[in-house]
């Protein structure tokens, strides 16, 4: 099951009148932690979890915590101070060190679901938003405000007025140009990830729906038809991988005309010479600067491996992260590790 929120939120969607449920979000960390601030779980009267907030530690705490809530119909905060021999943390034996903030909310009609259908909307839509959350108010409702960017943003805890913001936004979209059997680890790769997948090519004997079961999207049909097709006016990243120049050069011009801020072709650099010397692309101006060859240099020429040096690369640049290994950043800057 993914941890994504906006996976979480659908989860909620479905039963969010037959049982009872409670969100908890951690609003504030302090020192190594294996979630941020940030990181929400949603909890019902069954006994089911979606979502974590460490690394199994602390959710059994966490729904005897809920059950709280669903008798007070409160909110209420929670510490996890795992410095403290006589926290229920160090008790856990969880020896991260750091303390953790939980703000866990009963989520009803009564309290307007604190919004949550409008997260959930949002998500629908491909709209960004932020979340608020007044933690020192247990009768304040989370507020939902609809951004313009689709930036990663970090969230954010206000000491003054005790607001903390999540910033959200939907999955990533993810179009993959090639259906060749080499796809098929990159396509399970994604779909672990949790990013919607869009799988095109033109043909007959590609990208077929029996074997590319992972995919949430197929598309078999002319690439002249696809210029406003929704996959790629959404798509925030595009692969393509036909292993045919033709093919490859289409593909080129329709990402062209797509938001996509990341678009990666696989092969060598003198292949990629040679399809925009013999397909007449020399004169096309690349809005989006093609990545070739495409992937992190992770080592390994199996599909798998590939598979996984593509994901890398395209995480990396949607978290406009460096990409650097964490054990060369300074020990204070490390706590981004995963502790548990």
């Amino acid at each position: 099951m993914s941890n994504r929120f906006q996976d979480i939120v659908s989860q909620w969607h479905q039963q969010k009148d037959d049982v009872d449920w409670v969100l908890a979000t951690i609003v504030q960390t302090k020192g190594s932690s294996y979630r941020k601030a940030g990181a929400h779980m949603m909890i019902n009267s069954l006994g089911q979890s979606f979502g974590m907030l460490s690394g199994g530690c602390l959710e059994a705490d966490l729904k005897r915590q809920a059950r709280k809530c669903w008798i007070t119909n409160q909110s209420q905060i929670v510490c996890y101070d795992m410095s403290d021999e006589s926290d229920i943390a160090w008790q856990l034996g969880i020896g991260c060190g750091g303390m953790v903030r939980v703000f866990i909310q009963p989520i009803n009609q009564a309290n307007s679901y604190h919004h949550l259908h409008l997260v959930y909307q949002a998500f629908i839509d491909n709209q960004s938003i932020d979340y608020q959350l007044i933690v020192n108010d247990v009768d304040a409702l989370n507020q939902c405000v609809f951004t313009a960017t689709n930036l990663d943003k970090s969230s954010s805890f206000d000491e003054t007025t005790q607001c903390f913001t999540s910033h959200l936004k939907s999955k990533p979209n993810i179009v993959i140009f090639g259906g060749g059997i080499d796809t098929l680890p990159l396509v399970s790769l994604m779909k672990t990830m949790a990013w919607n997948i869009t799988l095109i090519d033109a043909r007959s004997n590609y990208a077929r729906p029996s074997v590319f079961k992972s995919a949430d999207t197929i598309i078999n049909q002319s690439y002249q038809s696809l210029t406003k097709h929704p996959a790629l006016i959404n798509c925030n990243a595009i692969v393509i991988m036909h292993h045919n120049i033709e093919y490859d050069a289409q593909a080129i011009k329709l990402a062209q005309s797509s938001p996509a801020s990341y678009v990666g072709l696989l092969g060598p650099t003198h292949r990629t010479e040679r399809v925009f010397e013999q397909k007449c692309l020399g004169d096309i101006s690349l809005r989006c600067p093609l990545t070739n060859p495409i992937g992190l240099a992770l080592g390994g020429d199996l599909p798998e491996t590939i598979a996984l040096s593509i994901v890398s690369e395209i995480q990396a640049h949607l978290s406009q992260a460096s990409a650097t290994p964490l054990s060369t950043f300074e020990p204070c800057a490390n706590e981004v590790n995963h502790a548990s």
